[in-house]
């Protein structure tokens, strides 16, 4: 399956549904695609995607189409990552919070009576922003980033 009929096929789902949850993951999807529309990739790399694409089966959209679309587009995340290292925006971001905030919840029970566990969060997310952020902007230099959003 074609990134242009992938993209078709979303477009399709977007203008038949009105629920907002809906449209951000059709147009997430649709962005995504035209993001790789608009790289130079080989030959040989866009019929990789496209191979894969045709193996997300997005042409048998089941009844629960939200359940469906959100399971495929993080697979399809998955294989772009492995595959071409490319991420989505805010990737090293969440990742950089996420461990920031569980390392300083360690930390502040650790040291109880020095910082404590609020103030260990908070310096761990706050650490984990910034790490993830300044790994974000290098990914973004390398053009690494999977944009989401259409321009």
């Amino acid at each position: 399956m074609t990134i242009n009929d992938t993209t078709n096929i979303f477009k399709k789902l977007l203008s038949k549904t009105e629920k907002k949850s809906e449209i951000r993951l059709y147009n997430s999807f649709v962005g995504i695609l035209y993001d790789l529309k608009n790289r130079n990739l080989t030959k040989e790399q866009i019929r990789s995607i496209e191979e894969e694409l045709e193996h997300l089966k997005l042409k048998e959209i089941p009844v629960n189409k939200k359940k469906y679309v959100t399971r495929k587009l993080n697979e399809f995340k998955k294989y772009l990552k492995e595959e071409f290292s490319l991420i989505s925006e805010g990737y090293y971001t969440a990742i950089g919070i996420a461990l920031g905030t569980s390392f300083g919840i360690v930390f502040g029970s650790m040291f109880k009576e020095a910082i404590g566990v609020s103030m260990g969060l908070g310096f761990g997310m706050i650490l984990g922003v910034i790490i993830g952020k300044s790994m974000d902007l290098q990914a973004e230099k390398q053009n690494r980033v999977l944009k989401t959003k259409m321009n």
